[in-house]
């Protein structure tokens, strides 16, 4: 089970999912599970179940993957990153897996943060 509020996953945005998909495993031998045409979780040990991150469709951000932080209490963590001086950018949504909000800090930095509920 994943630590609160520790590092957790990181995904990239791609430009090209199957071209990046293929790049990752045949590289570093990454295992892969789809979530759809825009989406895919990647295993970077290959002795655990435990996704290290994932690779996204959609706007592309080269060197600069999203960071995602794991909440025992996404609510909590919300209201204290909003209460510190954060500014919510997207959220809180659901998707496979549970829900998370992504936000930026008082400088710019953009991260997530998920929980399974």
């Amino acid at each position: 089970m994943p630590l609160h509020h520790t590092i957790d996953y990181v995904e990239l945005s791609v430009g090209d999912l199957g071209a990046s998909t293929s790049f990752y495993a045949d590289a570093f031998g990454w295992r892969t599970t789809s979530y759809g045409p825009g989406y895919t979780g990647f295993h970077d040990d290959p002795g655990s179940d435990h996704e290290g991150g994932g690779l996204a469709l959609g706007d592309e951000r080269p060197g600069r993957p999203l960071v995602l932080l794991y909440s025992a209490d996404l609510d909590a963590t919300l209201a204290a990153v909003e209460a510190a001086g954060g500014t919510v950018t997207q959220g809180p949504y659901s998707f496979p897996g549970g829900r998370r909000f992504h936000f930026t800090d008082p400088t710019g930095n953009e991260l997530g943060v998920w929980s399974e509920r």
